[in-house]
């Protein structure tokens, strides 16, 4: 489950426990949206450090400059 899901899952949650008077037998929806809530918040607490994991830094690496090191002196003695 993606970044996505996670949100919608806390979203649907948000809106069976808040926005909404149903009565259904045998179910209790507003168990139903916190349950949907807290797995949610799971997901996304495990996606973000998966993610946090994931990331590599690739440091830049300087050009060379051929002109300088043709011949294999680099301070500029031997040209």
């Amino acid at each position: 489950m993606g970044l996505g899901g996670c949100i919608i899952l806390i979203a649907t949650g948000a809106i069976l426990t808040f926005a909404t008077d149903w009565d259904m037998q045998g179910v209790n929806l507003d168990l139903v949206g916190i349950i949907f809530m807290i797995v949610g918040l799971i997901g996304v607490a495990t996606f973000s450090s998966i993610a946090k994991r994931r990331r590599v830094v690739v440091r830049p690496t300087a050009p060379v400059d051929e002109d300088r090191n043709r011949n294999g002196y680099s301070d500029g003695y031997g040209v």
